[in-house]
């Protein structure tokens, strides 16, 4: 049978309790990363109705190199640079895309990419599409980032070091010492790569991420989300001139995809230019933060510190539970198992939003402290 391989595979997932499935959007939101609650807000209705108006087109018909270089997109990338900090910026339809080009085109062979034992999946992908050879430290471990570089120079390593972090962790909701990462480039004559995309929007000054106020330096690339706090979509590479140049003339996830939708870049123009007017939201987030991080140690939890809060639920068996019954109370939250996470550290993750209400936080926390009160959870 033609599929019958395909169709084993399948099955030995089902098996397994593995098999991923599309499932409709419902129940009170704690699993999006729409984290200032500005997807459904009036904000981005007036903001595509605007553009729209204008004559904005939906589509950008070709590839940026071709005939997709659309005015919003180039006034995007400007802004962006403004707003990040950065001497260029460039837009990409999605982080996973940002991240292939950073790493597939930014370091070159005999470059070394050391990496964050946790860093994302996208990244990874990037440095086994690139040239240069990887090797990861211990998370947040800077001695041990400075043993693996010890090592790596004296097995014969000569090349230029890329030392690739997440400004926030979005499985364990923790923060990259970013500042004493920087420092740390600094010192090796190293390039840092900082992935921001569920800090974009919500931390740092106005906003900006956690590597705000560093950016200036040429040695330092940014990848800012756009379809987390933004609300949109893609992904903006945030760095010196001359690095935003090599994107575009070697990076294949630019050459060779359709530009993103001006009519998006449009919308984007106008969040950033709210974000950098307006605190509400993220003052109205981190209040949540605190009074979330309350009731965590109210039932034995140790808060994260941020708007993203891992419930240990150790076992694929207890943490689909757990995520089963707080469905079943009309509550969207998502278990997280291996390979996404460790083995033995299979968890619920709570993402802290704007959608819901106050009570609703409340009541789910009640449920929590059920299942906390059973020993399901940590």
């Amino acid at each position: 049978m033609t599929l019958s391989a395909h169709q084993g595979l399948l099955d030995s997932l089902a098996q397994r309790q593995r098999l991923r499935e599309l499932r409709p959007v419902q129940g009170i939101d704690f699993a999006s990363n729409d984290y200032l609650g500005l997807r459904m807000s009036p904000l981005l209705g007036e903001l595509a109705n605007a553009a729209l108006q204008s004559g904005i087109p939906v589509g950008s018909g070709a590839a940026r190199l071709l005939r997709g270089n659309h005015d919003p997109l180039v006034a995007l990338e400007a802004e962006a640079a403004a707003f990040f900090g950065t001497g260029g910026a460039l837009y990409f339809g999605s982080g996973f895309a940002a991240n292939l080009a950073i790493f597939s085109a930014l370091p070159q062979a005999r470059d070394l990419v050391l990496h964050d034992a946790l860093l994302h999946a996208s990244s990874r992908d990037g440095i086994r599409l690139g040239r240069a050879e990887s090797r990861a430290f211990a998370h947040n471990d800077l001695e041990s980032l400075r043993q693996v570089l010890r090592d790596w120079r004296r097995d014969g390593g000569m090349g230029r070091v890329w030392i690739a972090v997440e400004s926030l962790y979005s499985m364990d909701g923790d923060l990259a010492p970013v500042a004493a990462l920087a420092a740390l480039a600094e010192a090796e004559d190293a390039f840092l790569i900082v992935d921001e995309a569920h800090a974009t929007g919500v931390l740092g000054p106005g906003g900006r991420g956690i590597a705000a106020g560093l950016a200036v330096q040429e040695r330092i690339v940014l990848m800012h989300g756009c379809g987390k706090a933004l609300a949109v979509q893609g992904a903006f590479v945030c760095a010196a001139p001359a690095l935003i140049s090599v994107l575009v003339n070697r990076a294949r996830s630019f050459i060779y995809s359709t530009a993103p939708s001006p009519l998006l870049a449009q919308i984007l123009r106008g969040v950033l230019a709210h974000l950098a007017q307006d605190a509400t939201r993220r003052r109205a987030l981190q209040a949540r933060v605190d009074r979330i991080a309350v009731r965590a140690r109210q039932i034995g939890l140790a808060p994260s510190g941020s708007h993203i809060q891992p419930v240990p639920v150790p076992g694929d068996a207890r943490s689909l539970a757990a995520s089963e019954m707080l469905a079943g109370q009309g509550f969207d939250i998502r278990a997280i198992r291996a390979p996404t996470v460790p083995k033995g550290a299979e968890r619920l993750r709570l993402s802290i939003t704007m959608n819901p209400e106050d009570g609703q936080i409340d009541l789910l926390f009640d449920l929590l402290g059920q299942l906390a009160a059973k020993g399901d959870i940590g």
